[in-house]
């Protein structure tokens, strides 16, 4: 006891006696130092006393599924400030092969008594995927916000950038560059942002009154490796330029062309989806969707943050526009630059 006592006094800053009155919930402590007490009890892994343990802890999960791609550790960090911002601790989930699962990091968060949870990609944009611990988390009314795909009857309050929008701005800029074979590398066939992608893909090619020949469309999952191997076979096929569902997406692409003597953008065009970090830096620097990280970060924990108050939330999806940003991966199709 007399060693959990000096643990929290020393990572609050107060002294010893001031957390054993708020452990023994005696008066004399500021609701904010004691509030800073609990939190500290739960980042070091101590239970609460039983007194203390109907009350949520001031940490709020942030489950992402992998840091490899820049985008995660981008949204980490927006939502870690704005978390920051609102007195909460953010607690950061990653998962990977054959670790801890999305649904074993839900029951650790529970076990912990968070105060909320954000999502930024995870099982819950997979369509035939399991949904059994987004409805533990609800039937345990822990606020919850999600980030780029709803799960519609749960109603959980979600942020996303339109994909739409975002391949309305890729297809168009390769159309103005005299791209008529485009292609498209998504996701995984039931992962919903990939799905939303493809219709407006097909919307786009049918008011061109072209329509999107399904060997046009290849699936990977989402690594430098997956694009790679996606646009290996769409460069059979004779696609010259191609809108990608992510930035290592694109870059497999790149890769991939390179690998088969072409040039890029000489020859192949290539646009991403992000805009994450150093794609300015490649060779040649990638064209890409770019998504509002700030924005859609910050909204994110505005929508837990009313939750976690006791106010109401819409469950309609919140839609940020994206932007085109054109650099030097995308060209007329034969035109004579080379990398």
């Amino acid at each position: 006891m007399t060693r959990r006592l000096a643990q929290v006094a020393k990572k609050v800053g107060v002294s010893e006696a001031t957390v054993s009155r708020v452990l023994n919930g005696k008066p004399g402590v500021s609701e904010a130092t004691r509030q800073s007490v609990l939190t500290a009890l739960d980042v070091l892994g101590y239970e609460r006393p039983t007194q203390l343990r109907g009350e949520r802890a001031r940490l709020v999960g942030l489950v992402l599924p992998e840091l490899q791609n820049p985008i995660f550790p981008a949204f980490a960090e927006v939502i870690g400030g704005a978390l920051a911002q609102q007195g909460l601790t953010p607690v950061l989930c990653t998962q990977s092969k054959g670790g801890v699962t999305e649904a074993d990091y839900v029951q650790l968060l529970l076990e912990q008594q968070v105060s909320g949870v954000v999502f930024a990609g995870g099982l819950y944009a997979q369509a035939d995927a399991r949904h059994d611990h987004y409805r533990l988390l609800t039937r345990r009314q822990v606020p919850v916000v999600l980030i780029n795909a709803p799960i519609g009857e749960l109603g959980f309050p979600c942020v996303s950038c339109d994909d739409t929008v975002a391949v309305e701005q890729a297809w168009r800029h390769l159309a103005s560059l005299g791209h008529e074979r485009v292609g498209l590398v998504l996701g995984p066939a039931d992962h919903m942002p990939s799905r939303r992608k493809l219709a407006a893909a097909r919307a786009m090619a049918e008011a061109a009154g072209r329509p999107l020949p399904e060997e046009r469309v290849a699936r990977a999952m989402f690594s430098l490796e997956g694009g790679r191997s996606a646009a290996a076979r769409l460069l059979e096929r004779g696609v010259t330029g191609f809108i990608c569902a992510s930035d290592p997406l694109a870059l497999g692409v790149v890769r991939a062309a390179r690998r088969r003597g072409l040039s890029v953008p000489g020859q192949v065009s290539v646009v991403g989806y992000d805009d994450s970090a150093f794609m300015n830096c490649t060779e040649p620097p990638l064209t890409t969707v770019r998504q509002p990280i700030e924005a859609m970060g910050r909204a994110a924990v505005e929508l837990l943050a009313v939750q976690i108050q006791g106010g109401a939330t819409a469950s309609e999806e919140l839609l940020f526009e994206p932007e085109l940003v054109v650099r030097g991966s995308t060209g007329q199709p034969g035109s004579p630059t080379a990398d």
